[in-house]
């Protein structure tokens, strides 16, 4: 679905088709998409213009009767860059019969126009004037939900990806009502449906779909991934959610493969400077979330309950690296900038900060439930390769204590088992420990 191939010669009934010069504007050498692009980048300076006459009705009967791709992805791009303008997006949503034909296009089969579709929806669904209009408008269509689902499960075109996972990212935010719909969408098969109809009409699951979705952006676009990371997220604040994803043994595997493998080979590793958490703490925090989420459930995961000691040592691991680049990135620079400067910059710090605050408390949380099955065994191997050194215990207690003070006493008592001389050091350390042993 990245890219339909080149149309046929028109034939005398097919006048609106595009000729066989693929991307060329007739016998020119001129790109079509360069001229959508121009013609895009006008429209922000005329978009009023444009708005007192009539132009949404005029494109409005373009969508409903064209066939001709690009003339439908102009228009679509054209009303894109007028919903910028918070009064035309407010009169293009209040429009009864628009919304329907706009809605509609997102069963078009031509990636860029889904593109512009979705611009045009994320538009109008950050408007917070309007934005309950469209998420009641796409309650009313069900079928957007197999048209979104198809496009996140079989589209390799990462652009249409992003912004395709950015709308639903919106809707789950917006509205938990529809987030549970599309979650009960594809829980289960309809019992009355032929076998030869079934395999006819795919039943789509949401979870698969944003899996499949963000394993395509992965390599080609992070913030892609920050999305679709955010959306499994949304889904596990839930109980619904967090069913879709553990019910289904493959879909539960899937899911923690994937996040278990960014977090323990891709983000924030051992040779990454420590302010790369600057970057990677959003996504972090989602993966984290959603992994903690899982592990929560685990009695009902068996693949989980039988390799449950292989991944306890990778997470801890990681989970400590952050811990440790968070203090990093936390240390304020003395009289490194002006005061100007620091009061201009003060709502990027706070948000900065924000955002880190809630990766500590996700990743403490997720810390103290593995701390707290760990077995003896475990621990030695710990000790062994690195992963419970004196350095990393003393930075897992600095950030779990006082909070989870019953979790780190029982791994002491654990610790002094296995290795008793870094016990009393590290309740040296710590001395509040020490007087509650």
């Amino acid at each position: 679905m990245d890219r339909n191939p080149s149309p046929p010669l028109p034939s005398p009934d097919q006048d609106e088709e595009e000729g066989a010069g693929g991307d060329c504007i007739g016998s020119t050498v001129y790109s079509k998409h360069w001229l959508f692009g121009v013609l895009s980048g006008l429209i922000q300076d005329v978009a009023l213009f444009l708005q007192e006459f009539n132009a949404p009705d005029i494109f409005m009967g373009v969508l409903a009767k064209s066939k001709c791709p690009r003339l439908r992805e102009i228009c679509v791009g054209i009303l894109g860059n007028m919903a910028c303008f918070q009064e035309i997006c407010v009169s293009i949503s209040s429009d009864k019969n628009l919304g329907p034909v706009l809605l509609h296009c997102l069963y078009d089969s031509d990636p860029p126009t889904l593109l512009e579709t979705s611009r045009l929806l994320l538009t109008c669904l950050s408007q917070t004037e309007v934005a309950s209009i469209w998420v009641e408008r796409i309650r009313e269509y069900p079928a957007i939900y197999d048209s979104i689902c198809f496009i996140m499960s079989s589209s390799t075109n990462v652009d249409l990806l992003v912004k395709v996972g950015e709308v639903v990212d919106k809707l789950f935010d917006l509205d938990e009502k529809l987030m549970l719909e599309w979650i009960r969408n594809g829980a289960v098969q309809p019992l009355d449906l032929p076998q030869e109809d079934s395999e006819e009409q795919p039943v789509f699951k949401i979870v698969p779909c944003v899996l499949e979705a963000a394993k395509q952006v992965r390599s080609e676009n992070p913030e892609g991934l920050d999305v679709y990371m955010h959306i499994l997220q949304l889904l596990t604040t839930v109980d619904d959610g967090i069913q879709a994803i553990v019910q289904c043994p493959d879909t539960g595997k899937d899911t923690w493969n994937l996040l278990f493998d960014l977090v323990c080979h891709e983000f924030c590793q051992s040779d990454d400077p420590p302010i790369i958490l600057q970057e990677q703490k959003t996504v972090l925090a989602s993966v984290y979330s959603v992994l903690s989420a899982i592990y929560a459930s685990r009695a009902e995961q068996e693949y989980l309950k039988i390799e449950e000691g292989k991944y306890h040592l990778p997470l801890i691991d990681s989970l400590i690296r952050v811990l440790q680049n968070m203090e990093h990135c936390q240390k304020k620079p003395e009289n490194s900038v002006d005061s100007n400067t620091e009061e201009t910059k003060k709502s990027d710090l706070t948000q900065d900060d924000f955002h880190l605050k809630i990766l500590k408390d996700i990743s403490c949380e997720f810390l103290s439930n593995i701390f707290q099955v760990l077995t003896k065994e475990t621990v030695a191997q710990g000790l062994k390769e690195g992963q419970l050194s004196k350095e990393k215990c003393s930075c897992a207690f600095q950030n779990l204590l006082p909070f989870y003070s019953p979790v780190i006493e029982d791994f002491l008592k654990i610790l002094h088992e296995v290795d008793k001389t870094l016990a009393d050091d590290l309740e040296k350390s710590f001395p509040s420990l020490k007087a509650q042993t």
